[in-house]
């Protein structure tokens, strides 16, 4: 499996690791890295402090952390042919409070949070306007990409096999208000 989740975030909001998998392996196959690793870990704001404070000597939680082990893109970060991106490091408690902020489920805030993580695994960085600019466009792509994948709704078995088999063309039914998922958006 190319995503691992871990959570360990006593007394944060509900969050099912195996939501966050699902989201982060979808987001691995958009930019072409099905087979790459990923690390995840939902922690809470105690535990990123720390990491925030060891890592970049900033005395504070923050929403997410990346630490990549592939630098360069190359082999640096290759295990038996399997390339090794890092760990993404997400508060649950930060990503709720922003989400409250923006008035949105906590699974948007935090697919938010995992793709602008993933980008910066992968050399993207904000430091100016200009690489602000691309990597914003990449992780709108990413949150649109997997919000689109997952707001469909699952076929059954049964209705899987009978789209697989020919039937004669009949008129498209309207699609129902109730079926309109909104997509995610991040407000600055």
């Amino acid at each position: 499996m190319p995503t691992s989740v871990l959570r360990r975030a006593p007394g944060s909001p509900a969050l099912l690791p195996s939501l966050v998998r699902r989201e982060a392996d979808a987001m691995l196959a958009e930019l072409e890295l099905a087979h790459a690793e990923l690390s995840v870990l939902l922690t809470n704001d105690a535990q990123i402090h720390a990491l925030n404070l060891q890592h970049r000597e900033k005395d504070k939680p923050t929403d997410v952390l990346s630490f990549p082990l592939d630098e360069g893109g190359g082999a640096d970060g290759a295990v038996s042919g399997t390339r090794v991106l890092g760990d993404v490091v997400i508060s649950l408690d930060t990503a709720a409070r922003q989400a409250r902020g923006r008035k949105r489920e906590l699974l948007p805030e935090v697919r938010f949070l995992l793709a602008h993580g993933l980008l910066h695994l992968l050399g993207y960085d904000h430091g100016d306007p200009a690489e602000k600019r691309v990597m914003d466009t990449m992780t709108r792509r990413l949150v649109r990409a997997v919000a689109t994948n997952f707001a469909k709704p699952l076929k059954s078995r049964a209705e899987s096999r009978k789209a697989s088999k020919p039937s004669k063309p009949t008129a498209r039914p309207k699609r129902a208000q109730r079926d309109r998922q909104p997509r995610a958006r991040h407000a600055k």
